[in-house]
């Protein structure tokens, strides 16, 4: 390992602003297991798939629409 390290050069990290936050969620089992086949089905990790989901709705600026009867 050198004693010192020139980064007069570097450069900043394009994805910087992809970074992942780690939270804590609740989640229906069904609505996990819904995931989970996807994944099967796809060979794309479940919490992968999720987070897809969610960020083509946030892209899309999809608006909730619930109506209670």
């Amino acid at each position: 390992m050198r004693a010192e390290y020139d980064f007069s050069n570097a450069r900043k990290n394009p994805y910087v602003k992809k970074l992942k936050k780690q939270i804590t969620i609740n989640i229906d089992s069904d609505t996990i297991e819904y995931f989970k086949k996807q994944s099967e089905y796809s060979g794309i990790p479940y919490q992968t798939l999720i987070n897809l989901y969610l960020s083509d709705c946030a892209a899309s600026k999809k608006e909730l629409q619930l109506s209670w009867r």
